[in-house]
């Protein structure tokens, strides 16, 4: 017989989630015009970039959107050390400013392959945006252009995080440990 699954302890509901987008919007809409390409790191940043490009809208910015799919995780709890590129960027980024969109930066690895890549693919200029940023032993780089949330050293589901493909639809940042 199997172990149950433990139960997810909410550290940040969904009220507190949406106001951490919108003060990210309210900080990036004067940065960034409506030529900029919002990329999304697929597929855990996608809830985030959903209610971000929303959130801009409602400021005024009516940002193009892409997305790219990046895996260093694949069903593990840990980074295997590499990125695997499943689906690469679909629209034009030559002269563009793009603004990559994530929902957790921990290893670091996912956002700095995804800068190269849009650079390589001709942005003018590239910003970068998690939703959490975890507390990481070791340097990395690029570190993000804007933060929302702080995140505590734990296994995070919910709003796009998952465990194997679970639980990213849980509306709240839950710790699974």
């Amino acid at each position: 017989m199997a172990e149950p699954s433990p139960t997810p302890t909410v550290l940040l509901p969904e009220a507190e989630v949406a106001r951490v987008v919108a003060d990210l919007a309210a900080r990036i809409a004067p940065v960034i015009d409506d030529e900029t390409v919002a990329a999304v790191l697929l597929t855990g940043g996608l809830w985030f970039a959903a209610d971000l490009t929303r959130a801009l809208s409602r400021l005024g910015r009516h940002v193009r959107f892409d997305a790219l799919w990046l895996a260093s995780y694949g069903d593990e709890q840990s980074s295997r050390g590499r990125i695997d590129v499943h689906a690469p960027f679909q629209r034009s980024l030559q002269g563009r400013k793009v603004l990559i969109l994530d929902d957790v930066f921990d290893t670091g690895l996912s956002l700095a392959e995804a800068v190269r890549l849009a650079k390589e693919a001709g942005a003018s200029e590239v910003l970068t945006c998690v939703f959490a940023r975890k507390p990481w032993p070791l340097p990395r780089a690029p570190e993000p252009d804007f933060v929302g949330w702080e995140a505590p050293n734990r296994f995070l589901v919910g709003y796009g995080l998952d465990h194997a493909g679970a639980l990213r639809g849980l509306p709240d940042i839950c710790a699974l440990d």
